[in-house]
């Protein structure tokens, strides 16, 4: 996801991120060197040696700090990222349980009904057009069951918006 800009909000002692979609809120509080009130933002922007995922901020003293786009997305619970990162996660553990299995390439791929490069499309940890339907079924075919489990968020960790 690309930044479109971002400013240093000083009264609320954030920066705003606006990328295409949304504007996100991430509190000072969440970077290093964090600005305090004795050494202030004094510059702010999208950062282009990051490809626009991300943005640097300056201070008084010097001292300059980078933040990545995913950092603002994961901090605000970003429905959309939070999906991409259990798909990583597992996509992660497939690769490692395949490692240790006995099975072939070829033979994981037939049980799964499908050809060996789209087995490998599958263990592409990059790839987040493939459905989390076909890792699950990946791991079930090297005998792991998938357990999901939910839990109610604590009070106060809601998604942070601001209207874009």
């Amino acid at each position: 996801m690309k930044i479109i800009s971002v400013k240093a909000n000083n009264h609320r002692r954030a920066f705003e991120v606006r990328t295409r979609k949304q504007t996100l809120v991430f509190p000072y509080a969440r970077v290093r060197p964090r600005p305090s009130p004795g050494d202030r933002i004094v510059e702010v922007c999208v950062d282009q040696e990051l490809g626009r995922d991300g943005f640097t901020y300056v201070l008084e003293s010097g001292k300059e700090g980078s933040v990545h786009v995913d950092s603002v997305l994961e901090y605000n619970k970003d429905p959309r990222y939070l999906a991409d990162l259990m798909l990583y996660q597992l996509t992660i553990e497939a690769q490692r349980r395949l490692e240790d299995s006995p099975l072939s390439r070829r033979e994981i791929a037939r049980r799964l009904g499908t050809s060996v490069p789209q087995l490998y499309r599958i263990l592409d940890q990059t790839n987040y057009g493939k459905s989390l339907q076909k890792v699950i079924s990946l791991l079930s075919v090297l005998d792991y069951d998938v357990k999901v489990t939910l839990r109610k968020r604590p009070e106060g960790q809601t998604a942070k918006l601001l209207a874009g």
